[in-house]
């Protein structure tokens, strides 16, 4: 996700953080620095949304249920986490002089082949096992297409969750005049941008929680853009050597604060201004640590593999809690023993089929979509690259 994600990990994870004296700034020519922080941090998105499915699917009663709800009742602002780290590994990842045309193939090879391949399982669940609705065609296109979060009666078909990967359609549509417009206005229009867009968040929060709207923001991809484009801003400003926002240990302690006020506010979109602001200073935060090799834990090297698979993760392990379903019931409400025993299998199962589609599919398929083409002035092939 530059995604859920749904986001995509920033540069090759396994990459030792650059040293302090490592430009922020690079030509055409010149990769952008590995920031590994970023794709540990990933993980725990992907595993706070895991959290709240759990327990919306109700594994646990009695205390096991009240103290799910205090960890994971919160866990859907994972996906406005990933929103904003999309914004800002686009943005970190840009080339300059890069042509749209490049830029969408990157995305599609990112996103595009294992959205089809849940989607597709979604449907032969749907076909084969009891409770789970068979979307009609119009809403099975809409969902291929990445269309399905513009209207509500669409947005929960085939694989639920990837409603945000509809948002993150739009994101990538925006982003070649966003890039455009940042890279023009420097820092102080950057930073500028970055406090509009916490404003706007505010704003459309306070609407949604009045229903001033037709439907409900929280899966609407223009309600969303804010988020990613305050990622976008606040990359900018790292690039530009202008960040003075808090360290990773307060800017984590202001992301787990956000996190724990979100039963205080209305429930769905205003949830997103208890943490936007928390992961909008922990992403550059995390980001200045590996670029000047501060510590971080999120760089460990089993975080960073964990969040090579976070997309997969998050985009199966709902199928795999609804095919739960066939087995355990609705709601089974087992005791703290029993239910942490289901969740660990769920947990391992998901796990599994994620490296699995990490492997066999997502890779692969980017390998494929971006092999070489074309050939660059002086007979020099030029080999396509994912942001990653």
């Amino acid at each position: 996700m530059t995604t859920a994600t749904g986001t995509a990990p920033a540069g090759t994870p396994r990459t030792s953080p650059a040293p302090a004296t490592t430009p922020t700034t690079r030509t055409a020519r010149t990769a952008a620095p590995s920031l590994p922080s970023l794709t540990g941090l990933r993980w725990m998105a992907a595993l706070l949304v895991f959290g709240l499915h759990v327990h919306n699917f109700g594994y646990f009663g009695g205390t096991a249920d009240r103290i799910t709800t205090w960890a994971f009742g919160a866990g859907g602002t994972g996906v406005s986490f990933f929103f904003v780290l999309s914004g800002f590994v686009l943005m970190w990842s840009a080339r300059p002089g890069d042509r749209a045309p490049a830029f969408f193939r990157r995305r599609v090879a990112r996103i595009l082949p294992v959205h089809l391949v849940t989607a597709a399982l979604a449907l032969v669940m749907a076909w084969t096992l009891p409770r789970m609705a068979m979307p009609t065609l119009g809403q099975g296109l809409a969902n291929v297409l990445l269309l399905h979060s513009w209207w509500r009666p669409w947005w929960q078909t085939l694989d639920p969750v990837s409603w945000s990967l509809a948002c993150e359609a739009f994101f990538y549509a925006t982003f070649p005049l966003l890039a455009l417009l940042l890279r023009r206005l420097g820092a102080r229009g950057s930073a500028a941008l970055a406090a509009a867009s916490l404003l706007t968040v505010l704003v459309l929060a306070w609407a949604d929680a009045h229903h001033w709207f037709g439907q409900p923001l929280y899966s609407f991809p223009a309600a969303r853009l804010p988020e990613f484009v305050l990622g976008v801003a606040v990359a900018r400003l790292v690039l530009l050597d202008r960040w003075r926002g808090p360290g990773l240990e307060g800017s984590l302690a202001l992301a787990i604060i956000g996190y724990f006020l979100v039963p205080q506010v209305t429930a769905g979109y205003p949830a997103t201004t208890c943490t936007v602001l928390g992961f909008a200073l922990l992403i550059p935060a995390a980001a200045v640590a590996d670029l000047h090799g501060l510590p971080s834990l999120w760089r460990h090297r089993r975080l960073v593999r964990l969040g090579e698979l976070s997309f997969a993760f998050y985009m199966v392990h709902l199928l795999v809690l609804r095919a739960g379903t066939a087995l355990l019931g609705v709601k089974p409400r087992y005791g703290f023993v029993e239910g942490l025993t289901v969740t660990a299998v769920a947990f391992t199962v998901s796990l599994a089929l994620s490296w699995l589609l990490y492997e066999k599919v997502e890779r692969p398929a980017r390998r494929l979509l971006l092999r070489r083409r074309g050939v660059r002035r002086g007979g020099r092939k030029e080999a396509a690259r994912s942001e990653r």
